[in-house]
């Protein structure tokens, strides 16, 4: 090949080359080699373009990093979008570019699919603010307050830096807008838990549980995910007031069910079902003709109930409450009253116990007058005798 030859063919490489380079616009995805690193910037080469441009610290990464050479190293590779031009006059290159911005988009793109296949993802807080959580998934997301937990949460200090998962509510990549909710996580799996445990749940069973809250008319327990309520009058044999007079939240309990609607997720609970009833050996604690002190419960028409023990009463009859004729108990008696019986019959089996006040009064003895008391003179000096001795003459003389 001539000299013309092999400048022609030279000259014509060049124009080939010339021809062959891209023009750089911003919003192109191009691809960058790493040709510099200073502190907090890299200085990249655009590939087939000739040009170059600078890569700031902040761009390289969707997540916060202090070293540049924990990210990139001379010779990478990357993938990076053209935000701006720089003016020729900058010694830095001619376009600022990004690699965090074109990862953001890839995030906000899968973030997106998981929202409309309705996935959870997984991404650690990065900060406690205001009114809730920053998370980091790849792009900005933030967990209202109201939607951290299914509970009041006074401080949020411990969850910085906490991996949790979340619920995407609302997304908005347009706007940046990245709404999370590990509230609704928690909340699924609690419902499944209750689901399980219903399933599991018998009537009749014994189980423990541990005491939620109370109330006026009862106790929560919870069973491990799901409720069940101990009615007031299910806590004890004896009778309760207030369930907080012998039962404390926290407090570990052992209770019976007795009932499950598993539509409504409700469970009928009993600790007094679970305990000893006060019955058992009344043998051994009360005989007939033992004196016991006693409170009187109630008061009917026809006798006073009095307990003897926690949760055992027995019958005083009207007919046992007094020697002297009474018309009903409460002439004698009041409720709350505190008294001393006497036993006079127990029947264990029909949880029956006879007992006698009047059996411990001595009974009175009625006063008889004699007829010597009548026959003894008056003041006037007269006697019974002889008065109705005189009224027996009046009467026959009358008659004559």
């Amino acid at each position: 090949m001539s000299e013309f030859e092999k400048e022609q063919t030279e000259n014509t490489s060049m124009l080939d080359a010339l021809e062959s380079v891209q023009e750089v616009k911003i919003g192109d995805v191009i691809k960058g080699e790493v040709l510099q690193l200073e502190d907090k910037q890299a200085l990249v080469g655009i590939i087939g373009t000739g040009e170059e441009g600078v890569v700031p610290l902040k761009e390289l990464s969707t997540f916060p990093v202090e070293d540049i050479n924990e990210l990139v190293k001379v010779g990478d590779i990357l993938d990076l979008v053209v935000i701006t031009t720089i003016g020729k006059d900058k010694e830095n290159g001619n376009y600022l570019l990004s690699k965090r911005r074109l990862d953001a988009k890839k995030v906000w793109e899968e973030i997106e699919e998981d929202f409309k296949a309705g996935n959870t993802i997984e991404a650690p807080v990065t900060d406690v603010v205001k009114g809730g959580l920053v998370v980091d998934t790849g792009v900005r997301g933030f967990v209202p307050a109201s939607m951290v937990e299914d509970h009041y949460v006074s401080d949020f200090s411990d969850y910085k830096g906490k991996t949790m998962t979340f619920k995407i509510v609302e997304i908005e990549p347009s706007e940046n807008r990245l709404i999370l909710s590990h509230k609704a996580i928690v909340e699924a799996e609690k419902a499944e838990q209750r689901k399980e445990l219903l399933d599991e749940i018998e009537e009749g069973s014994v189980i423990k549980g541990t005491v939620a809250r109370l109330t006026d008319f009862g106790a929560f327990i919870d069973l491990g995910g799901i409720d069940g309520l101990v009615h007031v009058s299910e806590i004890g044999h004896t009778h309760v007031e207030k369930p907080s007079d012998v039962l404390n939240a926290g407090q570990e309990v052992e209770v019976k069910v007795l009932s499950i609607d598993a539509e409504n997720e409700r469970i009928s609970l009993s600790i007094k079902a679970t305990l000893p009833g006060p019955w058992i050996g009344i043998e051994d604690k009360l005989a007939v003709g033992s004196v016991v002190n006693g409170i009187v419960k109630r008061l009917t028409s026809f006798g006073a109930f009095v307990e003897v023990f926690p949760g055992v009463e027995g019958l005083v009859h009207i007919s046992q409450i007094s020697h002297k004729h009474i018309a009903t108990p409460h002439e004698v008696l009041t409720e709350g009253e505190e008294i001393t019986v006497k036993v006079l019959e127990i029947k264990p089996e029909e949880h029956r116990i006879a007992l006698s006040i009047k059996a411990l009064e001595e009974k009175e003895e009625p006063v008889e007058e004699s007829y010597e008391t009548f026959e003894k003179e008056d003041e006037s000096g007269f006697t019974l005798g002889d008065i109705v001795g005189e009224q027996l003459t009046d009467i026959t003389e009358d008659k004559e």
